[in-house]
């Protein structure tokens, strides 16, 4: 190499040199002695609440010198949290969760919906988490078929009108016959305490927030949706037509991004690579891993673009899907769920 390419050569990799080290000043003043707001748009208690706190605390733990704040938005399930995150400032200092029920509210243009999840800022996505039906053990019913037998509507437990499992226990009651009267309020945990009083005989939600319920011999799964366990029977097979078909296939696409970690639209793309690279580490730190597990919550994670991904694909239905899911939130004539 000749002295003046050797010379233009270091000059170009000290131009390089300077432009790395620009980078990591600018991304590190992003964070260091900052503080980030983090949205949980559930009440305290209960998987997503974990979820979102354990991402939050390692987060901060990757992202040295800044502080994780994290605030409770609970109400209209997750509607709250998740408008109050879209409208935050773009400047990646506000992340937040909230439930994959938000997908059927957007595809059934609810009007409260403030927000369109093809624009959100993508961070990750936490599990994979198939549907279950939990009964109290307070109850007689021991299987699915018993409980298809009853007579008179049982009372179940969901959180608000649009959480996912609201809407699935509409969906699945119209759809498969469920007798079951729903009953809306119960935040966090609020479910499995009413289930222990003997006031709710059971719900329908995500097998990690209900799993350790179970173990404590509190409750019974009598079906699933999803999942590749084999303790418990698939709802599949109870299917008699396209509508109870439909509707299954449609919940068990929602169990495969289960906790979601998202930001604002246009979060600027350095900012956004570094979040997700913080993400990635929080989630595949072995302490969180151990925590997790510890509480029956299984980590499964996907990062940034794949999550956008599956959600714009969870968004294109059919028309027959689409109406089929309209029909099931239409209020009851008499005006009870």
């Amino acid at each position: 190499m000749t002295r003046s390419r050797l010379s233009s050569f270091l000059g170009a990799t000290g131009v390089l040199l300077v432009a790395s080290a620009a980078v990591a000043q600018e991304r590190s003043s992003f964070y260091k002695n900052r503080t980030f707001s983090y949205i949980i748009s559930a009440g305290a208690g209960g998987g997503y609440d974990l979820y979102g706190r354990l991402v939050a605390e390692f987060m901060q733990r990757q992202l040295q010198g800044s502080t994780f704040v994290v605030k409770n938005m609970a109400g209209a399930g997750h509607l709250i949290g998740a408008n109050a995150l879209y409208a935050s400032p773009a400047d990646g200092y506000t992340l937040g969760s909230f439930s994959t029920g938000l997908i059927y509210n957007q595809i059934s243009k609810n009007a409260s919906v403030r927000f369109d999840l093809t624009k959100m800022s993508w961070i990750g996505k936490a599990g994979t988490d198939p549907r279950v039906v939990v009964i109290s053990t307070t109850s007689p019913i021991k299987t699915f078929d018993e409980f298809l037998q009853q007579k008179e509507p049982q009372n179940f437990a969901t959180s608000g009108l649009g959480s996912a499992s609201y809407i699935e226990m509409i969906l699945l009651s119209k759809t498969m016959k469920l007798p079951i009267k729903v009953l809306t309020g119960y935040q966090g945990s609020g479910d499995q305490l009413a289930m222990r009083r003997g006031e709710i005989v059971g719900t329908i939600g995500s097998r990690s927030s209900l799993q350790q319920f179970v173990n404590n011999g509190y409750g019974r799964f009598i079906a699933q949706i999803g999942g590749l366990e084999s303790d418990v029977p698939q709802m599949s097979a109870w299917a008699k037509d396209e509508a109870g078909a439909n509707s299954i296939a449609l919940i068990q696409s929602q169990g495969d991004i289960a906790r979601l970690t998202a930001g604002p639209p246009g979060i600027p793309a350095d900012r956004l690579s570094t979040l997700i690279d913080a993400y990635r580490s929080a989630l595949n730190d072995p302490d969180l891993q151990t925590r997790a597990i510890k509480f029956g919550y299984p980590i499964e994670p996907a990062y940034g673009e794949d999550v956008a991904k599956i959600i714009n694909k969870a968004l294109q239905q059919n028309d027959e899907t689409v109406a089929l899911l309209t029909e099931a939130l239409k209020p009851a004539k008499d005006g009870a769920k």
